[in-house]
C-alpha cells in the first residue's frame, strides 16, 4: 500500500508544484484526509522536492545552459 501512497503523493507534487500555493501543504492536507501513513514524511517530503528539481533541470537543461553561457561572456 506505500507503494501506491508513494505514487499517488508523487502525482500531487507534481500537479500542484506550479501553483501559487504551497505544494508542501497539498501533500499534508492529502495525506491527513486519506489517512496516509508514510514512515519517515519530512524526508519522503524532500525527496519528493528533489525529483521535482531533477525534472525541471532535466526540462530546462538546454535554457539553462545558454543563460550561463551568455552570462559568464
Amino acid at each position: 500500500m506505500e507503494i501506491f501512497s508513494s505514487i499517488f503523493l508523487g502525482a500531487v507534487q507534481g500537479l500542484t508544484e506550479f501553483l501559487p500555493v504551497s505544494s508542501s501543504g497539498h501533500l499534508v492536507i492529502f495525506r491527513d484526509i486519506l489517512q496516509l501513513k508514510i514512515a519517515d514524511s519530512l524526508s519522503f517530503d524532500v525527496i519528493l522536492h528533489l525529483g521535482t528539481l531533477a525534472a525541471l533541470l532535466y526540462f530546462f537543461h538546454k535554457d539553462i545552459i545558454s543563460y550561463l553561457k551568455a552570462f559568464l561572456k
